[in-house]
């Protein structure tokens, strides 16, 4: 056995619903811009030739019902409710007629954003990490296997602050289907089971405030719960 300097943390893992075995993060893909009124909300064009990627570490993932603190340096921080899909095998180089093949499941999840510092990494042409990868950013809830969830058919995805509804759309508002992101992102990246993919935001996104609780929905998968806490 390795000696280490240090002891690792414990590999991170949500549970899955009707199983004991619980599903392990490997690596965390988001997709940004992916509902047009998301990206008409933010001032920006929507590229559909395409999906575009950013990450989050898997050491800011959390899990549905913790409290996080609201995060340093920023007055702006904002919710993303999202449709995130896990996958469940190797996936290199894919068609879109085979992408399916690589599915686990599915789970509501959170890409909370300091949007301040996200905009002025923007503005000058930087990375957005200090801006999406943040700590405790990345919160999903249980996993819903693909087989029990359906097909992906127009769900509604919604996003509740202290009861509020504050986003509202549904799955077929989306820009590129799933099949689609992951064809692309299997040319980029050799896929492996304990990927997990942010498919994109529908409009109203905003920000929260220390004392907010969010809840997050997609009709079929169990909802994601984070109380803000007070900073840290």
């Amino acid at each position: 056995m390795t000696d280490l300097l240090f002891p690792l943390p414990q590999p991170f893992s949500l549970p899955v619903q009707g199983q004991t075995a619980r599903y392990p993060l490997f690596r965390i893909f988001c997709v940004g811009r992916n509902y047009a009124a998301h990206a008409a909300e933010m001032g920006q064009e929507v590229d559909r030739e395409a999906p575009f990627y950013f990450t989050k570490s898997v050491a800011h993932a959390v899990g549905s019902g913790t409290t996080q603190p609201y995060p340093s340096r920023t007055d702006n921080y904002h919710f993303e409710m999202e449709f995130a899909v896990t996958l469940g095998a190797e996936a290199w180089q894919l068609s879109e007629d085979r992408a399916m093949e690589a599915v686990h499941g599915y789970c509501c999840a959170l890409d909370m954003t300091r949007r301040d510092l996200q905009g002025q990494a923007k503005d000058r042409g930087r990375p957005w990490d200090t801006g999406k990868d943040v700590e405790g950013s990345a919160v999903f809830g249980p996993v819903t296997a693909a087989a029990a969830f359906g097909p992906i058919d127009g769900q509604r995805i919604r996003l509740s602050v202290n009861g509020a509804v504050r986003q509202d759309g549904t799955l077929a508002e989306l820009i590129h289907s799933v099949p689609a992101i992951i064809a692309d992102l299997s040319g980029l990246y050799h896929l492996r089971p304990g990927d997990v993919i942010m498919t994109g935001t529908p409009a109203g996104v905003g920000p929260v405030r220390p004392g907010d609780v969010l809840e997050g929905s997609v009709d079929g998968l169990d909802p994601v719960h984070l109380t803000i806490g007070e900073p840290a």
